[in-house]
């Protein structure tokens, strides 16, 4: 049998804050650089994203669950009472995944968090950074019904990724090292849209001494961090910049004081805008800390309120001394702004380069694996009838 030399690979990121979509662009610069087309499907702020750095892509509208943040109640608590919804959103994209798979003639299915993007049919992915769910210390013997949950939806595909290390040198501690993890499941090492692409330079931004914040995640807690920080930096020396991480908005800054806002930047002009930081300042996404450890920067980690994978993100990793951190509700005091440099290991960048190509031509591996077989399926059927 010929195997297809060109795959048709979808990608579907979770939107839930940008970064789930921004740590799927070093996956499908990869793919892509191997020759395979890909299909990206998600909401119009994830494809903004992926557009602004992969514009020669096919993009299609396939909206999937979108958790709100509330002002009152932990995130939990918040989900908790959306599990209804999530459970609707999830056996919906599963049927709607099926028309996608017709139409586009899909081969391989890379789903970011999205539970029902699999098919038995279809070779798939899931990748999640966390296979054990944090949860509130009082509540912490609940985290085993997270585990046996997300190990049940990690059996319906064919792989997972954890975009992390094995062993000591890791970024998620406990999230997914410490737990009985599937047959199934593959580390491929820090994901970050920084790496790659080296020979392309920044524009011709003006250089100039500053600090800058990261905002990231949904509203209304994106809003409630942005707004307390201008009240406490708008006054300050060096000038403080805030990147947004709005890529469907417009792309020109605005300046009030010494604050200017960025709704989006490409990824090479972002990277070289946080690397002359004299401080940076961020939520504790895990996107966001694993592409700024692919930059060698560190930074004041500030958790979303009742988000327990940030909360536990921002303990361990200020405990390891790579980042320092600080709640929210603390922010109304006075804090003290220090360098963001930081020296990571080097093997944390080798060992991510080889993890990812090996996962990745394993996944293929098994695609034509899945394929020959179903060949020959097909090939044997007839000759049973006839004997018969």
């Amino acid at each position: 049998m010929r195997l297809k030399s060109s795959l048709n690979i979808l990608i579907c990121p979770l939107e839930w804050g940008l970064g789930h979509a921004a740590r799927m662009i070093p996956v499908a610069r990869q793919l892509k650089a191997m020759g395979h087309n890909l299909i990206i499907g998600s909401g119009e702020e994830h494809l903004a994203l992926f557009r602004s750095e992969l514009p020669d892509l096919t993009y299609i509208d396939f909206t999937g669950f979108k958790p709100h943040y509330s002002r009152f109640f932990p995130q939990y608590i918040t989900l908790f009472l959306k599990t209804p919804l999530l459970i609707y959103c999830t056996i919906s994209e599963h049927f709607r995944l099926k028309k996608i798979i017709r139409r586009y003639a899909i081969d391989i299915i890379i789903s970011d968090n999205r539970f029902g993007l699999w098919n038995k049919n279809i070779t798939s992915v899931y990748v999640t950074h966390m296979p054990r769910i944090p949860m509130p210390k009082p509540f912490r013997f609940m985290e085993i019904i997270g585990i046996l949950f997300h190990r049940a939806v990690i059996k319906r595909y064919t792989l997972c990724f954890i975009p992390d290390l094995p062993g000591d040198l890791n970024l998620t501690g406990r999230l997914s090292h410490g737990v009985i993890l599937p047959e199934n499941v593959r580390f491929v090492g820090i994901l970050s849209r920084f790496t790659g692409d080296k020979g392309l330079k920044p524009a011709n931004m003006q250089e100039f001494r500053h600090s800058t914040v990261i905002l990231s995640g949904p509203e209304p807690q994106r809003g409630i961090l942005k707004q307390l920080l201008m009240n406490l930096l708008k006054d300050q020396e060096p000038p403080t910049v805030i990147l947004e991480g709005r890529p469907d908005l417009k792309k020109d800054p605005s300046r009030s004081g010494n604050i200017i806002c960025y709704n989006h930047l490409c990824a090479v002009d972002m990277a070289e805008l946080i690397k002359r930081s004299d401080f940076i300042i961020s939520r504790s996404g895990y996107t966001t800390i694993m592409e700024l450890i692919s930059l060698k920067c560190s930074a004041m980690l500030i958790p979303t309120p009742g988000q327990t994978e940030q909360e536990y993100l921002a303990e361990y990793l200020s405990e390891k001394g790579w980042f320092s951190s600080i709640s929210q509700g603390k922010l109304k005091e006075t804090f003290r702004l220090t360098g963001n440099s930081a020296k990571w290991s080097e093997e944390i960048e080798i060992q991510s380069c080889i993890l990812l190509k090996n996962a990745l031509e394993e996944l293929l591996e098994k695609h034509h694996k899945k394929n020959q077989s179903k060949e020959s399926g097909k090939k044997t059927k007839p000759d049973l009838l006839r004997i018969m």
